[in-house]
């Protein structure tokens, strides 16, 4: 029989991500004959053991239920695993930008229907130090604040959380002195925000990096110059009409190795969550991972 081990963080979803877990258990030993095991996670890197215990057994599917953060742990602990299962996602965070990529439904009994789909597709991670990534990995002030919101106030406020973070930082105008290399290029100067995504969706904003696919084994760059209040208007326009790359603000670039420091000490934000202090090197591992995705998609 084949086995399937479900990581659930009973804190997404505005706390009801218990809730869908009969209906995923049911729907896997019914229609798709799994033995099942369900791992709730309680503390830090939870499912990360989880899914390394999974990969170790040389289970079938691990199933992530739970926001970006939830998946980011999940993925970890398919770093350098010789069997690495199958992977399905029930988004229920509060940005799910991994699931908007892969136009996996956000509506969460349509993304439980999802797994009985039998389309694949395996995705680019990016490796930063010693870590997956799914999705991206921004540095700078920006990235410092957007860190700081806490998990109550994601459930309460949902992305306005993060604007609301933004706009505070916006008006405080500060700027990190960055070095930027890529594949043998380097950027130096002063940055509000670094980004380097892996996929077209950032923050829910689904138009950041139009051209960017979850397999085209590119790291897409963005270095924000200056975000003072009138660029900001500029560049949120950008943003919204997917031409952030070609704003007078904005240094754009593909690569598949980058290495970030600075003179100044500067913390990290990797896939919605606090990540390690600068320096920092990240480079592409292709189609790393296979996900289950809705048959419809191309």
């Amino acid at each position: 029989m084949k086995r399937a081990m479900i990581i659930i963080n009973p804190s997404s979803g505005k706390e009801q991500a218990q809730e869908y877990v009969d209906k995923i258990e049911q729907l896997l030993r019914d229609e798709a004959d799994y033995d099942v095991v369900i791992n709730e996670t309680a503390k830090e890197l939870d499912a990360t053991k989880y899914c390394a215990s999974a990969c170790a057994d040389c289970f079938d599917l691990v199933i992530s239920v739970g926001g970006d953060g939830t998946l980011h742990e999940t993925i970890n602990g398919l770093l350098d695993q010789e069997h690495r299962p199958l992977l399905g996602v029930i988004p229920l965070g509060t940005v799910n930008d991994f699931a908007r990529a892969l136009h996996i439904p956000l509506n969460t009994d349509e993304a439980i229907r999802t797994l009985l789909s039998p389309k694949r597709r395996k995705v680019d991670m990016g490796r930063l130090n010693d870590q997956l990534f799914a999705n991206v990995v921004a540095a700078g002030s920006l990235a410092e604040s957007l860190s700081s919101v806490s998990s109550e106030d994601k459930s309460k406020l949902g992305a306005f959380a993060y604007f609301r973070e933004g706009v505070k930082e916006l008006f405080g105008g500060s700027a990190s002195p960055l070095t930027i290399e890529y594949d043998g290029q380097t950027w130096s100067g002063e940055s509000p925000l670094f980004l380097a995504t892996l996929t077209n969706s950032v923050g829910g904003f689904e138009q950041i990096a139009p051209d960017a696919e979850v397999d085209d084994g590119l790291l897409h760059g963005f270095i924000i110059h200056n975000l003072n209040l009138l660029n900001s208007l500029a560049v949120g326009t950008s943003l919204l009409l997917g031409q952030l790359k070609e704003h007078h603000e904005v240094t754009y670039f593909t690569a598949r190795q980058i290495a970030v420091r600075s003179d100044e000490p500067v913390r990290t934000n990797v896939d919605g969550e606090e990540g390690p202090a600068l320096p920092i090197e990240m480079h592409i591992l292709p189609e790393y991972v296979e996900v289950i995705v809705p048959e419809d998609t191309k």
